[in-house]
């Protein structure tokens, strides 16, 4: 089964591409959740080139690896992506960035999906891909009086 979903960002297509595949920002999103804290973010930016993400959750570190396929900047990446912990499957996700006005637009396909799990995968990606928006266009700083 494939699991689609889809974000309109305020910012440039090159700058949500780019977020994918620097360690520094995608350590902020990518697999991170408010409840874990990020270990380790190793990413060969490559095709043949792998990536290691490793959240612990609940006193679990939870290792989520992929090996690049496709890096076709700004508008694709694509990548053969498991998390063990969860499942013994390979799947393969797509990142597709699309030039709109005033931003862009993230579409985040994954094939290969058990159907039982494919409701929690939703609901991931669109937590990364909200987590991706604030990363790109941070609140706008409380303002202090002095």
């Amino acid at each position: 089964m494939i699991v689609r979903v889809s974000k309109l960002l305020k910012a440039p297509a090159e700058q949500a591409f780019d977020a994918w595949l620097d360690p520094e920002i995608a350590c902020k999103f990518l697999f991170a959740t408010p409840q874990g804290e990020m270990q380790k973010t190793q990413i060969d930016a490559r095709v043949g080139g792998s990536f290691l993400i490793i959240e612990r959750r609940d006193g679990v570190s939870i290792d989520h690896t992929g090996v690049y396929l496709e890096i076709n900047r700004p508008r694709r990446i694509t990548f053969l992506f498991s998390v063990p912990a969860y499942s013994r499957s390979t799947t393969r996700v797509s990142i597709g960035v699309l030039r709109m006005e005033g931003g862009c637009e993230v579409v985040v396909a994954q094939e290969g999906v058990e159907e039982a799990q494919a409701r929690q995968v939703e609901e991931g990606w669109r937590s990364i891909l909200e987590g991706l928006q604030a990363v790109l266009i941070p609140a706008a700083a409380p303002v202090v009086a002095e």
